[in-house]
């Protein structure tokens, strides 16, 4: 039997090694955070601690990673599309892991659940540990995966226009794996998916701006985006998807957006550039600005309202 089937993790021992890696995440600032912004530094801490061993897809610190988000999902009463929130994923083999790992899929009731739906996502493996060194990915991407809890919480309570299903990818940063399995067995059929918004690095501030690509695609979005921008706390710019770039400045296939974009489905694509940490051990949960992440993750909450209230409207392209 594969780890993914024997691998029992006791959320309760999660939560408690989670709630300890969270101290120096605390300590950081002396500033006094508001509710919303300690909980969501709170989550991150957890999701990037040290005990998750860099969350790299297919090993036990993916697995207490993937336990810790189920648990959240649990609590705030997010319910699974089917039987289980985790759906299984093949994995490529490779030495120290497992060739088994899992999407995390649930599903916010819209008030109008027969139509349209959006998938809303982020990834939630990182590198793991390289040489002794764990690689946390705080900000790539358990920043993306807190917001999408975060954003949960409040749809839960302020239901959105359509259904939103919230997608947690694995295996990522080994080709989009999850994010491909997903699209190629949807939990709905795929000409209902309306579009997809890609949350992946939204929390640090050293550019000092949120990038939003894929407008050049769908130039319908880039309205209903600058309608969510108008009040955001942080400063938002639009790119990052067109082919005259140079290697690298073109996002459309850098995240698991691609893989909706590669079946026709619009995206949006929320990401701060590259930083000093970025694939790197210093990629950290106290290098990250409270102030600048809860203003990304309020402007990713404005643009899923604006997106949803829009759906109908969205024209897929051919893939």
């Amino acid at each position: 039997m594969n780890a993914f089937l024997n691998h029992r993790v006791h959320v309760a021992a999660i939560a408690m090694l989670a709630a300890c890696s969270v101290t120096a995440v605390q300590a950081q600032s002396t500033v006094t955070l508001d509710v919303t912004t300690a909980r969501i530094m709170q989550r991150l801490g957890a999701l990037a601690a040290d005990s998750m061993e860099g969350r790299r897809a297919g090993t036990p610190g993916s697995a207490r990673a993937r336990a810790y988000l189920v648990a959240e999902l649990r609590a705030m009463g997010a319910k699974p599309i089917g039987a289980s929130y985790v759906v299984p994923v093949t994995l490529r083999a490779r030495a120290g892991s497992d060739t088994t790992g899992a999407n995390i899929v649930a599903r916010i009731p819209g008030k109008n659940s027969s139509g349209p739906v959006l998938v809303l996502s982020a990834h939630y493996d990182h590198l793991g540990v390289r040489n002794g060194e764990v690689f946390n990915g705080a900000d790539d991407d358990a920043s993306g995966c807190v917001a999408l809890l975060t954003i949960a919480e409040r749809l839960l309570r302020e239901p959105p226009e359509h259904d939103v299903i919230l997608a947690f990818f694995d295996a990522e940063e080994s080709g989009m794996v999850g994010s491909k399995a997903f699209v190629n067995a949807p939990p709905v059929p795929l000409d209902r998916i309306g579009m997809n918004i890609n949350l992946d690095m939204v929390a640090r501030q050293d550019g000092k701006a949120l990038w939003v690509s894929g407008t050049s695609h769908t130039p319908a979005l880039k309205p209903i985006a600058q309608a969510a921008a108008r009040n955001a706390a942080v400063t938002i710019r639009f790119g990052h998807d067109t082919k005259e770039l140079k290697p690298g400045d073109d996002w459309t296939g850098s995240s698991d957006h691609s893989a909706f974009h590669n079946k026709g489905i619009p995206f949006l694509y929320l990401g701060v550039e590259d930083h000093d940490d970025y694939h790197k051990s210093g990629d950290d949960a106290d290098k990250v600005d409270p102030t600048f992440y809860r203003g990304t993750v309020e402007f990713a909450y404005a643009l899923v309202r604006a997106a949803g209230a829009k759906l109908t409207l969205v024209t897929r392209a051919k893939p």
